[in-house]
């Protein structure tokens, strides 16, 4: 059995490609004789399209080979390369000498011709002769052939399948049965040149005219002969494999150099589609950031909105608005400033990995300039949450004062009415001696009653002047009233004067006083002044924040409740002494006037009055008991609430040091890690309710009006604060891994790479801040074996313990200032003086691998330009997608070359620019 496709056990993996071990050669012509016809047919016209090349062909393959001479030139057409000379006699012997010189050459190039002998060619074995040639088809026509890490006849058949993916009825799987109808052969003319073929008039039922069709064409535009007709293929169930596989080739090398210019065309529609695709992602972050910047615009003002209410109710609407804010339409923004972030952390990352230069947003659209936005925004919240909470105080205490100051006012304008009318009367002029002098005991007693009414007028002027300092809003008719009551405070204190002196006057005409009336009106004055200051001290609001000056008050009422009994004594002697005076005037028989001449007090209003505080009395019980109950229900919420942020708070500050602990280990792979985390950034989200719990708890706490809490250190902004950290941390974090796998796989970076970079990244962050400063990280390339003075290694990235011994040993264990400065400037581009894992790794993997660059990227468009130094806008257009195509034209400046033409374009600049200025 002759095996035509072993190939040479010494040869490269690629030399091997071409094989076909699913086939017999015996077997195949055994089974179908019309497949050795079309061989004998293709494989004759094969060597024919060579031959000629040297002036000759064949006519008969099994005879036209027999002596070697012209097998030896085929090979050395065809391989471009000098056999040793042949002899020319006549006889087996030559002949055979001959063939093996051939069979050698052939040999020589890494193929091995198992059961092959020169003996069976000289004999003109058809079989084994045909064998022969297939292989020589094999390794110097289709071997070669490589399309997308592919080769040989993998390769040939996926380049045939991309050629014809376009064309309808054509669905080329192999090359025996999809050739049959000659859509394919007419597709792949069509496809490179589009004015030889009509392929809209092709129709699938006619394949000999399709076939036809093609093997004309391209016997007369192509110069590929006919190697088949098109009854052999179309009357055969399944053409011969190798004689397709042999004419497709033919085609695949007419078209080598389209070939070529396709490889450039994808080479440039890769680079393209990355820096398309990282264009959206930029514009995504502009338009993001312009979003986030103008929200922040628009409510800095509202917060830095100091325009104080009226009322309390207008400033609660305000604080409810803002906990609205807080609730609502802030935690969006949290995350929406959170996803910026990581997009822009990827698209610096996919930036990298594609060799392209870092992204610089606009003009104060930076990450920085967002953070800097958002500090000033939580600056303005939290001013305006202290100056909401002031105003509620603040209008809390007015209208306190304004309520204590309408009162204070009632009761004195009551005492005062009628007050000047009695003082301006003349009654004196015509009573006698005793009434003047109970006038003017009356008077006495008026003017104790008036001395004991100044505190209350400077109460209320004081009042006044506290309304007017804290800006209350009805000032105006407060200080009018306040006006008022001192006007008529000062006329009631002149008109007083006036009638003493009138009084004084005639007091010489006057005699007696009753005593026991002026003893019963002097006391009786001060003691209905107490009753009335007792009662308005009973009546009096009052305002208070917590248990302990409620319990002030209480004392202080208990206090004034012990005094009653002795109050009461008062009370009765006072009664005593009218009594006295009933009892004389009946011993005496004296009929009184009626009532006392030297006081309006009379015994039923002092009875009358004491009633009164007596009832007012268990009235303020009850009020302060009131107050207390309410203390004691804001007690119970402060502690409520500090119940739960004394767990709150611990929790978030734990998970925010488990955080940092996780992003410095190393367990598992980065698949792992990142699973760990999701997982891990799900029982924090988990915990969502508590946090929103104890916003509930905050709020009831807010509409008491509780403004301090001693249970706790913690507060709900402080808590709030925490509580976005740790979700940005998380995320922040997540994406760092992201990140790497990003970088592992785009760079090729092995999981033990990674391990290792990760294992000496930590051990030189002594304080595990996550970055490294500039002697630690020498420290740590040093520790990796990287040394400026050894290019292997540094390029290589790692070496083993040995290498990496002898090495210390003969650099003195350092880096060069100037590849250190080099290298810094690589990882640390802000000169920030330290240098993240995230840089570190990209710097290791840049070190270590190769990416496109912008010299691939100016060859691929010369080849596209015919190696002119300039491309047209309709080469372009022909070589690439429409969108791609499009996208240069509109970015390519006009070459301004001296051999251009106009509308020429400069792709070499647009191509530098790909990769930024670096590379120019």
């Amino acid at each position: 059995m002759v095996d035509y496709h072993a190939a040479n056990s010494a040869s490269s993996s690629g030399q091997q490609s071409y094989m076909e071990p699913e086939s017999d050669w015996d077997r195949d012509l055994l089974l179908d004789p019309a497949w050795e016809k079309q061989q004998r047919k293709t494989f004759t016209a094969w060597c024919n399209s060579h031959l000629r090349k040297a002036g000759t062909q064949i006519e008969n393959i099994e005879e036209d080979f027999r002596d070697g001479l012209k097998l030896m030139l085929l090979l050395e057409v065809i391989s471009g390369e000098r056999l040793p000379k042949p002899e020319r006699g006549k006889m087996r012997v030559h002949k055979i000498n001959n063939v093996n010189k051939a069979l050698d050459f052939i040999a020589s190039k890494g193929v091995k011709l198992v059961s092959i002998g020169a003996e069976e060619i000289v004999d003109g074995n058809v079989k084994m002769t045909l064998g022969m040639i297939w292989t020589i088809i094999l390794r110097f026509a289709i071997q070669d052939i490589s399309v997308e890490e592919t080769s040989a006849k993998e390769g040939l058949l996926l380049w045939c399948q991309r050629k014809t993916a376009p064309y309808k009825n054509v669905n080329v799987q192999n090359f025996h049965i999809s050739w049959k109808d000659g859509l394919a052969f007419n597709a792949l003319i069509h496809r490179h040149r589009p004015e030889l073929i009509d392929y809209d008039k092709l129709r699938k039922d006619d394949p000999v005219t399709n076939l036809n069709n093609a093997f004309e064409v391209a016997e007369k535009y192509l110069d590929i002969p006919k190697m088949l007709d098109a009854e052999d293929i179309v009357n055969t169930a399944r053409p011969d494999e190798k004689a397709i596989m042999t004419y497709v080739s033919s085609f695949y090398h007419a078209f080598s150099g389209a070939q070529k210019a396709e490889t450039a065309a994808n080479r440039i529609c890769k680079v393209l589609a990355v820096n398309q695709e990282n264009e959206h992602l930029m514009e995504d972050y502009e338009k993001l950031a312009s979003d986030l910047l103008e929200w922040i615009r628009r409510t800095i003002p509202w917060l830095e909105n100091r325009a104080p209410e009226k009322t309390m109710a207008e400033m609660q609407q305000k604080l409810e608005d803002f906990r609205d804010y807080r609730r609502v339409h802030k935690p969006p923004k949290v995350q929406e400033k959170c996803q910026l972030e990581i997009n822009f952390n990827t698209l610096q990352t996919k930036l990298r990995l594609s060799n392209r230069p870092a992204f610089m947003p606009s003009e104060g659209r930076m990450v920085s300039d967002i953070n800097g936005a958002w500090h000033t925004l939580e600056g303005a919240e939290k001013g305006y949450e202290e100056w909401l909470l002031y105003e509620i105080r603040r209008l809390e205490r007015l209208d306190h004062l304004a309520e204590k100051f309408r009162q204070k006012a009632a009761i004195h304008e009551s005492w005062t009415d009628g007050k000047e009318a009695m003082l301006t009367q003349k009654d004196y002029e015509t009573a006698s001696l005793s009434e003047i002098k109970a006038l003017l005991k009356k008077h006495e007693a008026f003017e104790s009653d008036l001395a004991a009414h100044q505190d209350r007028v400077e109460q209320i002027a004081a009042i006044a002047q506290e309304l007017n300092e804290l800006d209350y809003y009805d000032s105006p008719s407060v200080n009018a009233r306040c006006q008022k009551i001192c006007e008529q405070w000062d006329s009631l204190g002149s008109l007083t004067q006036n009638r003493r002196e009138s009084l004084e006057r005639t007091e010489k005409q006057l005699e007696s006083i009753d005593e026991l009336y002026l003893e019963y009106a002097k006391r009786a004055a001060p003691f209905n002044n107490w009753m009335e200051g007792a009662m308005e001290d009973l009546q009096d609001m009052f305002i208070v924040h917590n248990i302990e000056e409620i319990q002030g008050l209480i004392t202080a009422h208990e206090q004034f409740k012990a005094t009653l009994p002795e109050a009461n004594k008062e009370r009765e002697a006072i009664q005593a002494i009218q009594a006295e005076v009933q009892k004389i005037a009946q011993y005496n028989g004296i009929k009184l006037a009626g009532t006392n001449p030297y006081t309006t007090i009379t015994p039923s209003s002092i009875d009358s009055k004491w009633d009164k505080v007596q009832q007012l009395v268990p009235q303020r019980d009850q009020a302060l008991q009131e107050e207390l109950g309410r203390q004691q229900s804001n007690d119970h919420l402060r502690r409520q609430f500090a119940n739960q942020a004394n767990v709150v708070g611990p929790w978030i500050q734990n998970k925010m040091e488990e955080i940092g602990r996780i992003s410095i280990e190393m367990n598992g792979t980065l698949e792992d890690q990142l699973t760990h985390l999701r997982q891990y950034e799900q029982s924090i989200i988990d915990y969502k309710p508590n946090i929103d719990q104890l916003e509930g708890n905050h709020q009831l706490i807010q509409e008491a009006l509780i403004f301090d809490n001693k249970y706790t250190a913690y507060t709900m902004e402080h808590l709030r604060v925490g509580w976005e950290q740790l979700l940005t941390t998380i995320a922040r974090t997540i994406n760092e891994i992201e990140n790497q796998i990003l970088t592992r796989d785009a760079k090729g970076i092995s999981q033990e790479q990674l391990h290792e970079y990760r294992a000496s990244f930590n051990h030189f962050d002594k304080d595990h801040s996550g970055a490294l400063m500039a002697e630690e990280f020498k420290a740590c390339l040093i520790s990796l074996g990287y040394d400026v003075e050894n290019d292997k290694q540094k390029r290589t990235g790692i070496m083993d313990s040995d290498d990496f011994r002898a090495l210390l040993i003969s650099t003195g264990n350092s880096l060069g200032d100037a590849e250190f400065a080099r290298i810094m400037g690589i990882v640390d581009p802000n000169n920030s003086g330290a240098v993240t894992f995230q840089a570190f790794i990209d710097f290791m993997s840049r070190e270590t691998t190769d990416t496109d660059t912008a010299d691939q990227v100016i060859a691929s468009f010369k080849i596209l330009a015919g190696d002119k130094n300039y491309i047209t806008a309709e080469e372009l257009r022909r070589e690439l997608p429409p969108d791609q195509a499009e996208y240069c034209i509109s970015r390519m400046a006009p070459y301004a070359g001296p051999d251009g033409v106009p509308g020429a374009l400069d792709y070499m600049s647009f191509s530098t620019a790909l990769y930024g200025e670096s590379d120019l």
